[in-house]
């Protein structure tokens, strides 16, 4: 019951989003956007990609505490705001090499938060493996979050929520078949219950729902959409990756000795259990969207 609910959640969410597009700000929040009156892009998605990034990191500092590091939440939680803003708060008139300035700024900013956080008590075992976490945070729920936004920033949102779903097409897809005729390990000794048939099945329905995805946004008439038969490429690209992201959030939990990130999510664990395969898609798929659609949906391959 959760999945479908969770599913109708993100709809609405990139409805919300593209009814927002263009909209006036209010006074108050014109200053989060550089004073500008008129919303960007992704300001709904913006709001989701926060809320889901503070809620992830307190199950990362969740995970490296009970690894036996001295991790805090709310220093993990600040690392990973600060990873989703410098992401996506740029200004797009600046140049490459200050957008590149912004965001090795932010790192350095927690590092020295880390470092000066754990050293509060004049004590500097386990401060490397601190600061160490605060930067992981930083980077996996900061600037690969960050990522999603810079797709909506350059794109249709129903174009995002069609690479989030070619992405969890897969997750079902492997789900399903393996517990039907899986029987090969994928990789026993990090994630016992992931098989070979279980992937082929998920990367053939990510495929489907790659194509018949596409096929339905141009009908509806997307902007920047690409060519339907691109749907297939993407959705081998996009299974591939998210069960990568999968395999690199178990090799975290089992490093931990977890299951799961957390039990807040009945049936599926964590918040960062749901989203560990979008996020390592989320920088893949941007770039694969400006080789194949271009910058601003100006397509490039027909």
């Amino acid at each position: 019951m959760l999945g479908p609910v969770m599913m109708a959640s993100i709809v609405l969410l990139s409805w919300l989003d593209a009814a927002l597009e263009g909209g006036r700000l209010p006074e108050w929040l014109r200053p989060l956007f550089f004073g500008r009156a008129i919303a960007p892009p992704g300001v709904a998605i913006f709001v989701w990609a926060a809320v889901v990034s503070i809620w992830s990191s307190r199950e990362l500092a969740t995970i490296l505490k009970v690894n036996g590091i001295a991790a805090s939440k709310r220093v993990t939680t600040t690392a990973a705001i600060a990873g989703l803003l410098v992401s996506c708060v740029v200004p797009t008139e600046a140049s490459a090499v200050q957008a590149v300035a912004a965001v090795g700024t932010g790192a350095v900013l927690v590092l020295l938060l880390a470092l000066v956080f754990h050293a509060r008590h004049r004590s500097f075992e386990g401060a490397v493996a601190a600061a160490g976490g605060a930067l992981l945070a930083f980077v996996y729920l900061g600037l690969m979050f960050g990522f999603v936004l810079a797709i909506r920033r350059e794109h249709s949102v129903w174009l995002l929520l069609w690479i989030i779903v070619v992405t969890k097409a897969c997750d079902i897809g492997a789900f399903f078949t393996g517990r039907s005729i899986g029987k090969h390990k994928l990789i026993l000794w990090l994630s016992p219950g992931k098989t070979w048939e279980g992937l082929a099945g998920g990367v053939v329905l990510a495929c489907v729902v790659g194509v018949l995805g596409l096929v339905l946004l141009r009908r509806s008439g997307v902007p920047g959409c690409p060519p339907a038969w691109t749907g297939l490429f993407a959705g081998v690209l996009f299974a591939l990756t998210g069960q990568l992201g999968d395999l690199i959030a178990s090799l975290f939990k089992r490093d931990a000795g977890l299951k799961d990130s957390s039990k807040v999510l009945p049936g599926f664990g964590g918040v960062l259990d749901v989203m560990d395969s979008p996020l390592l898609v989320a920088p893949v798929a941007y770039w694969w969207m400006t080789l194949v659609v271009g910058v601003g949906g100006a397509t490039v391959v027909r």
